[in-house]
């Protein structure tokens, strides 16, 4: 924790609440730093309850007790008042989506039981819930550990933003998790006292979530390293939860396995509609925390914290796509439609699954092991990732992603099913042409 001694008093309440537990612990300066204040916001939300002669807080034009909202905007938006389409919502979100996505949650995770976890805050998107735990947590010079390969903006974030180090540990073994690296490599923080760990299942760019023997083994090096006397601080990067297309694949979040196992784990999750419901351009994310004996006064000084990197930052997310998903999880054709576009999903895996599994000699590429999400990456053998990527995209048009020097991401999600296998068959095609050359 900071010894600084200009943090406003409003921060040291909150540090002073959190000193007891695993969190305060697991702060970064910044994170010491960061209180939700008790100015405009806060002073507004007091006289939305109490101010019934007028309100005359917050900075919006209001007519008619209402906010003003423009024809062009009501005509594309018929369906919401003006209070749901243009005034600002809380800097935590709209109460009534954080309540439906707390429930989801339990309904999704049942291992979760009676645990007692924070109520949702609602962020303007998954990148942006990762970036502010790395506020919270993650100090100059910190180690984040996290699978490799990684998705790219994990280091943006961790080493560009936060000056800390993003430090990888071999995710396969073989055709599954790779439990034994893992156990090293969180063993070996475990010796510094704290360990700060991002596990993103179903993983991007590789599409691998655990089976439920690895889900059991990972929680259990993390309780071990609990166990030692070292903080963990976990964060469950679930952006592509639910999406899981084999049998023996651990259906829950680890954070239901987390949340309640040992006092010295906090545990983060990070979810959203995004990829679960299809609304990728509303930009709207949550963060969960969970940890065994914390109680209420301590989970809320924990989301006063959060609330103040929101605040700080972009003030709160915003109003239409908040109102927009509050009516979508609630609608009676969403899970059925959900279902359907599942159903989709899985049948283009399978399609890609079998084309892999009947080129698994081949000597250009080798997948990586995946089994859910979006995507599925390959291992180029002698040539390097970008020259397949731009050899596809200019004298093929197809186009992919070159992860790193050695791997290429294809994200079967966005092909239409009938044009899968020809599409693999030129990625073949041109990975032996460069393996020859």
């Amino acid at each position: 924790m900071s010894t600084q001694s200009n943090i406003n008093p409003l921060a040291e309440e909150l540090n002073a609440i959190l000193a007891p537990c695993v969190a305060g612990r697991l702060l970064s300066d910044l994170g010491t730093r960061l209180y939700f204040p008790k100015g405009i916001i806060a002073q507004s939300a007091e006289a939305k309850k109490l101010g019934k002669t007028a309100n005359a807080t917050i900075g919006m034009a209001c007519k008619d007790g209402k906010p003003i909202m423009l024809s062009a905007l009501k005509d594309q938006l018929p369906g919401m008042t003006s209070a749901e389409a243009v005034a600002y919502p809380p800097t935590a979100g709209n109460p009534d989506l954080r309540n439906l996505w707390l429930d989801a949650i339990r309904k999704k995770n049942p291992s979760l039981g009676s645990a007692k976890i924070s109520l949702p805050v609602l962020v303007p998107g998954l990148t942006a819930g990762i970036s502010y735990l790395a506020d919270l947590f993650l100090g100059e010079g910190a180690v984040l550990l996290t699978g490799t390969p990684a998705w790219d903006n994990y280091v943006l974030i961790a080493e560009a933003r936060r000056n800390a180090s993003l430090k990888g540990f071999n995710l396969f073994k073989g055709n599954g998790f790779d439990t034994e690296g893992f156990n090293d490599a969180i063993m070996e923080e475990a010796k510094t006292g704290s360990v700060r760990v991002l596990l993103n299942f179903p993983q991007n760019p590789s599409g691998y979530k655990p089976t439920r023997n690895e889900a059991v083994a990972i929680v259990k090096t993390l309780k071990t390293a609990a166990e030692s006397g070292a903080s963990v601080l976990v964060w469950c990067d679930d952006a592509y939860f639910g999406l899981d297309y084999e049998k023996d694949i651990e259906p829950e979040s680890l954070f239901s396995r987390l949340a309640s196992l040992h006092e010295n784990i906090l545990a983060c999750k990070i979810d959203g509609p995004t990829k679960e419901d299809y609304v990728w351009g509303l930009r709207t994310g949550f963060i969960t925390f969970g940890s065994k004996g914390l109680d209420e006064a301590q989970y809320e000084a924990l989301v006063k914290k959060l609330m103040g990197a929101i605040r700080s930052s972009v003030s709160c997310a915003a109003a239409p796509s908040q109102s927009l998903m509050a009516k979508i999880i609630i609608d009676s054709r969403t899970e059925s439609e959900k279902a359907e576009n599942r159903k989709m999903l899985e049948e283009r895996y399978r399609i890609v699954r079998n084309f892999i599994d009947a080129h698994a000699a081949s000597k250009a590429l080798t997948a990586l092991p995946f089994n859910s999400g979006y995507f599925m990456s390959m291992h180029c053998n002698g040539f390097g990732a970008e020259d397949l990527r731009l050899k596809l995209l200019n004298e093929h048009g197809i186009g992919t992603i070159s992860i790193d020097p050695e791997h290429l991401r294809v994200a079967f999600s966005s092909v239409d099913t009938e044009k899968l296998e020809p599409l693999y068959e030129t990625i073949f095609k041109v990975a032996e042409e460069l393996a020859k050359k």
